[in-house]
């Protein structure tokens, strides 16, 4: 005759007992050991937003992701931001040439919650794109640039950083700084702007000028001690060229935008989940 086996779930404290037939007694016991900290955190620097990534949890009981932030970078205190399920999360609740320090934490199925991951910090900082510039010959009152206005001025106004000139001998045009305490670089050609990542220690032109290139970079450091990238997106004639710019609020600074490591595709989908 076959036994009818009968299971009873029992809760005591916090275990579970499973009782069946004779003797067979089985007990699970509840997990409470937390994930692994995520590893590999780092941010890109953005117009009023902040770009973090890490690498994916992929222990068999994970859950989710809980994203932190303070603005102090002495407190001990971070303040919950999101809990997530992807590797990526845009802060958009940021203002540009202030700092901020992030971690995340891993959660498993039973809510158990990992140790902070090493911190990062970032800048957001301003951007825009297809500004235009005049030959200081041609319309000297805009012919200059102002990364901190942002605006286009005379080109020997106080508040100019750069300024724009055509040597009509050589048919070329020349970025020439504004004062000999600002100093400018060519970074040679990028594909977009986003191609600069970091403001190199040398390099700077001894001249106070370059050549301008369509394609190419170049970055400057500002008398405030700032630093800032612009593109070159065309040369229209020869009085005029249009260009995109970034530039970094707070003061020696040197990261103007980090470039990921993930592949694109893989940016665009866990970006897009997160948001």
């Amino acid at each position: 005759m076959k036994k009818i086996l009968l299971i009873m779930v029992l809760m005591i404290g916090s275990a579970f007992v499973f009782s069946g037939c004779e003797d067979d007694v089985y007990v699970m016991k509840p997990d409470h050991t937390p994930p692994s900290r995520p590893k590999g955190i780092y941010s890109i620097t953005a117009d009023r937003a902040v770009y973090i990534f890490w690498e994916e949890n992929d222990e068999k009981d994970f859950a989710e992701y809980r994203v932190y932030r303070k603005t102090d970078p002495e407190s001990n205190i971070y303040y919950h931001l999101a809990t997530i399920d992807t590797s990526a999360y845009i802060d958009h609740n940021v203002k540009n040439g202030n700092t901020y320090y992030y971690v995340v934490t891993a959660i498993d199925y039973d809510g158990n919650e990992s140790d902070f991951s090493d911190r990062v910090q970032d800048t957001p900082r301003p951007e825009d794109f297809h500004w235009t510039l005049y030959d200081r010959f041609y319309k000297p009152s805009s012919s200059g640039f102002s990364f901190s206005g942002p605006e286009v001025l005379n080109w020997d106004d106080y508040y100019t950083d750069i300024y724009l000139e055509y040597d009509t001998d050589l048919e070329t045009f020349f970025l020439c700084v504004a004062n000999d305490q600002t100093d400018i670089q060519d970074f040679g050609y990028t594909k977009s702007l986003d191609d600069v990542d970091w403001a190199p220690a040398e390099g700077w032109s001894k001249v106070g000028w370059v050549e301008v290139i369509t394609g190419h970079s170049y970055i400057v450091w500002t008398a405030d001690d700032n630093y800032a990238k612009l593109r070159i997106s065309e040369i229209v004639d020869n009085t005029r060229l249009t260009f995109d710019w970034a530039y970094q609020i707070d003061p020696g600074n040197q990261e103007l935008a980090p470039r990921p490591s993930h592949s694109d595709n893989y940016l665009r989908v866990a970006v897009k989940k997160s948001k």
